[in-house]
């Protein structure tokens, strides 16, 4: 079982960033009607877009024009949106042209990096997309710790990279997903028990915002906005770049996954909330709840130890030992490998949606609920990623992630092959998420479709001064396709 099978995030999803940047399209041979910020339509002249055009390293896409179709693609099935036009941006210097570009002419603006949002965020109908796929290069300090990051790259490109000097820092469970959002949003991954988030490893920003500057930003310099960033998600601009602090890590760990029937689920899940709740920070612990080949409910614990091997073994020890599993693949096993064993096809043409929400306790009833209510198909599936540890050594108010005393991250995915299942797909993982709503407070703004007016609530505290921040870097609240904090 795997999670990719129903999580269907991707490794290559910026099939452009293989395309040579440098090549330009033709210009096109009409106005472009587009949509505006207000949700009117704009139409830009031939002579406009043919200037932001001519002044691109990169290439840019309007409709009709070869490879616009394969540029628009993104991982998630479910998604097919049309923007007017993609900016496929080489530098840094592009992306403030895109910036200015959508500014001056008012443009509904959607950024991407790796393009996993779940909501279909890295897209739009009738904007402008500012795509960084192309954008991935990872430079490192190795006496430093450091890794320098573009923002369009995938949690694969820095883990290659570092691994290759045996360090590694927090950076998603799935090796395809973009370290733009992730990082913007919080970044939970195996190493977030003993590191903390990927927000809490960065040491610096270079963003595009609004007005079209390029700012630098650290605890130093900007350190307001710099707050912002570490959970604020794409509220502020266009990340460009990040510094990341690195841990040493592999390049082999232990780690697998041990697979328990339906008889062992309650056992499974009481067992679970235990070495989540106790195990020391060096080991990672999620729950899968899914259905098998045959249809039948299953439990699955995943694990991962950064501890030293004579260690590790003690640690999973537990795990070699609880129930009568029916599968086990526990063992000593590349850092790669465990991240990427939840991948999938670097397009995934199947409707992936989820809901979530974050877990602070395990009461009877709600493990009951998960237990004997919830009833997982091939379809509808619970995972739940670790989100303890190290995360909850800084304070709430410290950054503006503001989760930090939660246990685990819940999320009920759906995943399935037929477009035309779409409506049905969607209810059923709702009457599930239904069922287990009320043991959550508040949710991961990386992945879920959430009503934008809860984002309020879900910032909680730190809103306040969100707001304030977004007011004087984004008034217009142009980077508004994410989980949306409004101008004060």
């Amino acid at each position: 079982m795997k999670r990719r099978e129903f999580c269907g995030m991707t490794l290559l999803g910026g099939a452009m960033a293989m395309a040579p940047v440098s090549r330009l399209l033709a210009g096109p041979g009409a106005d472009i009607h587009a949509i505006g910020l207000s949700g009117a339509e704009v139409v830009l002249g031939r002579k406009a877009t043919a200037d932001f055009q001519s002044g691109l390293r990169g290439t840019l896409y309007a409709r009709d024009q070869a490879g616009y179709d394969e540029a628009r693609r993104l991982w998630n099935g479910m998604i097919d949106k049309r923007p007017a036009l993609i900016a496929a941006c080489a530098d840094v210097n592009d992306v403030v042209r895109a910036v200015n570009f959508a500014r001056d002419n008012a443009l509904l603006v959607a950024v991407r990096g790796g393009g996993h949002s779940f909501p279909g965020y890295s897209s739009c109908d009738g904007g402008l997309v500012i795509d960084l796929s192309a954008m991935h290069a990872v430079q490192l300090e190795a006496k430093a710790r450091i890794a320098r990051v573009q923002g369009g790259a995938w949690v694969a490109h820095v883990d290659h990279s570092a691994q290759q000097i045996g360090l590694a820092t927090t950076l998603g469970q799935i090796s395809n997903t973009g370290v733009g959002g992730l990082t913007l949003g919080g970044g939970f991954g195996w190493l977030a028990r003993r590191f903390g988030l990927a927000c809490d490893n960065v040491s610096s920003v270079e963003l595009v915002t609004a007005d079209g500057k390029i700012r630098h930003v650290s605890a130093k310099n900007e350190p307001d906005l710099f707050w912002a960033l570490r959970g604020g998600g794409g509220n502020y601009g266009v990340a460009t770049a990040f510094e990341y602090r690195l841990h040493p890590v592999g390049p082999t760990v232990l780690a697998g996954h041990v697979v328990y029937p339906a008889a062992q689920i309650k056992d499974t899940i009481k067992f679970y909330v235990d070495q989540l709740t106790n195990a020391p920070r060096e080991l990672s612990v999620d729950l899968a709840l899914f259905s098998d080949k045959d249809q039948q409910p299953c439990a699955a614990l995943y694990v991962c130890t950064t501890a030293d091997s004579a260690t590790g073994e003690k640690l999973l020890q537990p795990f070699q030992q609880f129930g009568k599993p029916i599968a086990n693949t526990i063992g000593s096993m590349p850092y790669l490998a465990v991240q990427s064993q939840f991948d999938g096809p670097p397009i995934d043409p199947a409707m992936n949606y989820l809901k979530g929400g974050f877990v602070r306790a395990f009461p009877a009833d709600f493990i009951d609920v998960l237990a004997n209510d919830f009833r997982p198909s091939s379809e509808v599936s619970i995972f739940f990623q670790n989100a303890n540890g190290a995360v909850a050594d800084v304070a709430q108010s410290a950054t503006a992630f503001s989760h930090r005393d939660a246990l685990a991250n819940l999320l009920v995915l759906g995943n399935w092959k037929d477009r035309s299942n779409n409506e049905k797909g969607r209810e059923d993982v709702r009457a599930s998420w239904h069922k287990v709503e009320r043991y959550t407070d508040g949710y991961y703004v990386n992945l879920n479709d959430a009503d934008p007016t809860s984002t309020a609530r879900n910032y909680g505290a730190n809103y306040e001064r969100l707001a304030t921040l977004k007011k004087n870097y984004d008034p217009m609240n142009q980077f508004r396709l994410n989980a949306n904090i409004k101008p004060a």
